[in-house]
């Protein structure tokens, strides 16, 4: 017999009843930041050809990277290479089939969290 009910349930867990947990939001910010990755290196390949380019046009792009919009760049930049690296890692120990129980997924997860920002900050200072 035909379900006449069928039109009328969602076809997949939707928003309203799943709620996001620490490790499937950390997983999706690894592959945004591998992504976004891509602006700051865009920009300091900018920089580097316009170096190599004329005076004139280097004074543009390094005018632009050392603006306060070229620096949050750049520092969003930095955060989000150290958040990819640990997630990568993250990533790394759960291939191996470690830390796949829910306790240790959440102690990696806020790992990487702190972990990112603590390394940016100390690059920030040493650089």
């Amino acid at each position: 017999m035909a379900d006449v009910n069928r039109g009328n349930r969602p076809l997949s867990p939707h928003l309203t009843i799943y709620r996001p947990q620490l490790t499937s939001i950390s997983s999706i910010l690894v592959r945004i930041t591998g992504n976004a990755l891509i602006v700051g290196a865009f920009l300091v390949i900018w920089w580097l050809l316009a170096a190599s380019t004329s005076p004139e046009y280097f004074a543009i792009a390094d005018g632009l990277i050392r603006s306060w919009f070229g620096k949050l760049i750049m520092l969003g930049s930095i955060w989000a290479l150290w958040y990819h690296t640990l997630g990568g890692i993250r990533h790394l120990i759960w291939d191996n089939a470690i830390g796949l129980d829910i306790p240790t997924a959440y102690k990696l997860g806020w790992t990487v969290v702190i972990g990112s920002f603590v390394l940016t900050v100390i690059t920030v200072i040493v650089l």
